[in-house]
């Protein structure tokens, strides 16, 4: 394939977060790129159906030359050919597989969304899968914690909601509207500091249930009110009945420091209490309030790349150290472009410091 990085896809955590965020450095840098063992410590190795739309989506804003970008698939190869490029673009993670997937769209949004940062213009999506699903962010923890965040960096991203998705049918749909920086966004993305996430002032949020009784929803709102109404000035939990292609219940709390937003889900299953799906999502805010970092575990690894892109450093505090955050931080310094400090603090949080390399602009190689 010529000149290319090489990464090993198992490494740390070894899932569809290292992969897509080597695609998407990939389609930012210029530079070529060969995955192996893509996720080969799943149950079932290589790519499913939501990493292949990301992988597919990618390449379609940078023109790249892909191979290996099948279902299953352990191995890829991705080479852009241009810079990512502003217009219309509609992708679907049911079309990646046969019979469907409820595959998280909000993962390919962020794939997406950060390599569109370096797009000369506007670039509208239209991503379709599950918008609320398990073991990734739900939509309102893009639109209400991660799309802030990037706000604040000088990152224009607007989003919404066109249908509810939950497993395993999926069929829900982000739209998303970011206007891209251009080549020079490296000189343009500001740096964050919060290390103090200041006081707790508001917790807002929807408890959802899709196709069930109203009595779900409105069960889970009131008994997170109930844990949460002395802790913060300002609550307020709405039920929600919606449709969606299948069943789900979840709830989806935002907790509003002076110098933060912080997400906190919890998802139904069969044969566990409304009353005890709030509560996981409010004992997981409790948790994080208690550990007196500012960001929340989920927001720290995905905001790791784009403060990479920034002109100056950046540090936060987080409640912890993942996997996830130790994989990512690892897998973009692999393309040269930032150094990231992880520092463990007494009682499980840490600090965490990402200092920008401009002056490696990591070699793009693209065709003119």
């Amino acid at each position: 394939m010529g000149e290319h990085i090489a990464i090993d896809g198992s490494h740390g955590e070894g899932g569809g977060q290292l992969l897509r965020t080597a695609v998407t450095l990939s389609a930012i840098t210029g530079q070529a790129l060969v995955i192996e063992h893509i996720r080969a410590g799943r149950r079932t190795p290589g790519l499913a159906a939501q990493h292949l739309t990301a992988v597919l989506s990618v390449a379609k804003l940078c023109e790249a030359e892909v191979a290996g970008a099948t279902l299953s698939s352990e191995t890829l190869s991705f080479r852009p050919k241009v810079r990512p490029q502003p217009g219309n673009y509609v992708f679907d993670v049911a079309a990646a597989r046969e019979g469907g997937s409820a595959g998280a769209a909000a993962l390919v949004l962020q794939a997406v969304a950060l390599a569109a940062v370096l797009a000369e213009g506007t670039c509208h999506l239209r991503i379709g899968g599950g918008t609320h699903v398990p073991r990734s962010p739900s939509y309102d923890f893009i639109a209400n914690v991660w799309r802030p965040f990037l706000g604040r960096m000088g990152i224009s991203l607007e989003t919404a909601l066109n249908a509810f998705g939950f497993y395993p049918r999926g069929q829900g749909e982000i739209i998303g509207q970011l206007k891209g920086l251009g080549p020079q966004a490296r000189t343009r993305l500001k740096s964050v500091q919060v290390i103090d996430r200041g006081q707790l002032r508001s917790v807002s949020g929807r408890a959802i249930a899709a196709s069930l009784p109203s009595h779900i929803p409105q069960r889970m709102a009131a008994r997170a009110q109930a844990m949460l109404t002395e802790l913060a000035p300002s609550v307020v939990i709405r039920p929600e009945l919606v449709h969606a292609a299948s069943p789900g219940v979840g709830i989806f709390l935002t907790a509003e420091y002076d110098g933060i937003s912080c997400g906190f889900n919890a998802f139904g299953a069969r044969g566990k209490s409304s009353e005890t799906v709030a509560e996981e999502a409010v004992a997981a805010l409790l948790k994080h309030l208690r550990s007196n970092a500012a960001l929340d575990l989920h927001l720290a690894d995905q905001v790791l790349l784009p403060l990479a892109l920034a002109s100056s450093p950046s540090a936060f505090t987080c409640e912890t150290v993942t996997r996830h955050l130790e994989t990512n931080a690892w897998i973009i310094e692999q393309f040269g472009i930032a150094n990231i400090c992880i520092e463990r603090q007494e009682g499980g949080s840490a600090h965490v410091s990402v200092r920008p390399d401009l002056a490696n602009s990591a070699g793009d190689r693209r065709q003119s």
